[in-house]
């Protein structure tokens, strides 16, 4: 539970294959945590996820060897210090425009004097309810910070985002890039797929790891290529409604689900 494996992958520069989950239910995390994903991203941001909910889902994939990232619904510095005392020690952070942000993103996530995160950890989780003694020594070390990149002005600011220390990973997010720059619904338009490529590309080339979501797997293969370190190649709700409704058209007697399923699912991951 507390060397984040996940964080020395990133180091390593070990590849991570992900996998999205907005289901918001510890009997779905579970299942999906026996797929053996290197990591687990946690949706509070989309998904109706509340702290609790989020616990029992980090409580059912702690068995497992899948790491659980947490992604917020924003960068609120209170929201992350509940979420690391809980036990998470990855946080993708949504909507980091610039530097000075992901400094205080930075900020949130370490103790004093470091950071600002409240010391609370006795009587928390996260340290086995002060059974783990050394906690508060290790815990700046091991926790991660990953934080979003998904708009024009956040995309002018990489190499300042990528140059604060602190931040693990810059991840791209390629519906909200894609309405940023003109583009609502189409992460596939050829401008948002050579700003996602030259965003790769200039986070690689800083020192940090670079990540995204994507459900097509050539274009994740394209991705992992270009030095993508952790990648999301697929979300639950996905794989359950395209799974249930091709199933469905099976049987139907005209077939007209079977050309209507795959077509419900032709936009973009968020």
């Amino acid at each position: 539970m507390y060397e984040n494996t996940f964080k020395a992958a990133l180091a390593a520069r070990r590849q991570q294959i992900g996998l999205w989950l907005s289901l918001a239910n510890a009997y779905s995390a579970e299942l999906c945590a026996t797929a053996d994903f290197d990591w687990l991203l946690l949706d509070g941001e989309h998904a109706p996820n509340d702290l609790r909910g989020t616990l029992e889902q980090l409580q059912a994939v702690a068995p497992y060897r899948s790491h659980p990232i947490v992604r917020p619904v924003t960068g609120d510095p209170a929201l992350i210090k509940q979420l690391l005392d809980i036990g998470a020690q990855t946080i993708l952070v949504p909507m980091v425009e610039d530097a000075e942000q992901a400094r205080r993103m930075v900020a949130a996530m370490r103790y004093p004097p470091q950071g600002m995160r409240g010391v609370g950890s006795g009587v928390a989780r996260v340290s086995r309810w002060g059974q783990r003694a050394d906690y508060l020594d290790v815990a700046n070390d091991e926790v991660c910070l990953l934080v979003q990149v998904e708009s024009r002005t956040a995309l002018d600011n990489i190499e300042a985002i990528c140059a604060v220390d602190g931040i693990d990973g810059v991840f791209i997010g390629p519906a909200d890039l894609s309405a940023s720059l003109g583009h609502r619904g189409n992460p596939g338009h050829p401008e948002v797929q050579a700003a996602i490529e030259d965003a790769i590309r200039r986070i690689v080339a800083s020192g940090k790891a670079a990540g995204s979501l994507v459900a097509d797997n050539a274009l994740a293969r394209r991705y992992l290529a270009l030095g993508c370190t952790f990648l999301a190649v697929g979300l639950d709700v996905r794989v359950l409604a395209s799974g249930v409704r091709a199933l469905r058209a099976e049987f139907r007697d005209d077939g007209s689900a079977a050309a209507a399923a795959p077509a419900a699912l032709a936009s973009g991951p968020y």
